[in-house]
């Protein structure tokens, strides 16, 4: 049986208002409104009441749509399931000892976003397999042939639900967009552990995608990962041929478990099923020996103020990998949700134009 992991940090004095603050980019970046946020989280006396609160706004947004949707309001009602599947993923940050509300929780998020398509994009397309779920969006405009593919690789305690900005952003440009969660990700996170070797994972998706009928190009395809993903994605781009072009939004180089904050290993053993195993994992998670080999043109995002203990930047890659830039902005943190306008828009660009 997988040994539970401490989670006393989570007591810690001082915790609550800083783990507030640093999520705070992460949720403006996800889409939420900064002063709910603010709204939702002030009350805190405590982190373990982190999931409560943000179940509750996210309850509070799923109730609306309901209203909205029985009236007809369409968009109305779209929107306010994307918040709530915005606000039910959020309630799933902390590695909280009920792991059996925390997969709840994913389904929620699951759900309305299910909700949320149906109203504002009828057309997306549930795609699932072994390992993977998730949804297949195509650009609204008709376009003239077989559209190339983008897909959306979250990170380690993300899923699906949260980066809507990128996607919006590469369906804009006419690009078909595949967000999905894989092993130990969003909805799959309690009946399934990271798979280090992504492109697995990945690659079962591009076969899924092959029995989609006509209308994408998958001779032109492309990986974005953001956090850990970014991880997944040079893993991904280094495996799988199908892959033209991939982007790393504040991906780890490596990972060094003995400087990591009790946060990160924590949630990494509940994810793995128990320290050793998480133990291991981080071991995986290096790719000084892979980089020379990763060929496929590869864009480096990073913030300069992105500096977690344990995590070497994928700065590294930049310099290793034969083809590869660095799109660095010196007041991005993690995830760089406090500066959206400094790399979103380019990082799109980036990746339509290398899909031609």
């Amino acid at each position: 049986m997988p040994d539970t992991p401490d989670l006393s940090f989570l007591d810690i004095p001082g915790l609550l208002p800083a783990f507030v603050a640093e999520n705070r980019p992460r949720a403006h970046g996800a889409g939420l409104d900064p002063y709910e946020y603010v709204r939702v989280t002030a009350p805190l006396t405590s982190l373990h009441d982190w999931p409560a609160a943000c179940r509750a706004a996210g309850r509070r947004h799923d109730e609306a749509a309901d209203r909205a949707a029985a009236e007809g309001r369409t968009v109305t009602a779209g929107a306010a399931y994307r918040t709530a599947a915005r606000w039910f993923h959020l309630a799933g940050l902390l590695p909280h000892p009920d792991r059996a509300a925390a997969a709840r929780v994913a389904a929620e998020a699951d759900e309305a976003m299910r909700r949320a398509l149906a109203h504002l994009d009828p057309g997306a397309e549930r795609v699932e397999g072994e390992g993977f779920a998730g949804w297949l969006r195509r650009p609204s405009a008709a376009p003239a042939g077989p559209v190339p593919v983008v897909v959306v690789v979250p990170g380690l305690d993300s899923g699906k639900e949260e980066f809507h900005a990128v996607v919006e952003a590469l369906l804009a440009r006419g690009l078909a967009v595949l967000a999905i969660d894989g092993p130990g990700q969003g909805v799959l996170a309690a009946v399934s552990v990271p798979e280090p070797d992504y492109h697995r994972v990945v690659g079962r998706a591009l076969d899924a995608l092959a029995h989609r009928g006509e209308g994408l190009d998958l001779a032109r395809t492309a990986v974005i990962g953001l956090s850990l993903g970014g991880y997944y994605a040079a893993e991904t781009a280094a495996h799988e041929p199908r892959i033209r072009a991939a982007a790393l939004v504040s991906g780890p180089y490596r990972l060094d478990w003995d400087e990591l904050v009790p946060f990160v290993t924590a949630t990494l053993a509940q994810r793995c099923g128990g320290a050793e195993a998480a133990r291991a994992f981080v071991r995986r998670v290096d790719l000084t020996a892979l980089a020379p080999a990763i060929t496929t043109p590869l864009l480096v995002v990073e913030g300069g103020e992105d500096r977690i203990p344990g995590v070497v930047n994928a700065t590294a890659l930049a310099d290793r990998a034969p083809d590869a830039e660095l799109l660095l902005v010196p007041h991005g943190n993690h995830l760089l949700g406090t500066a959206l306008p400094d790399w979103l828009p380019a990082t799109a660009d980036w990746l339509t134009a290398r899909l031609g």
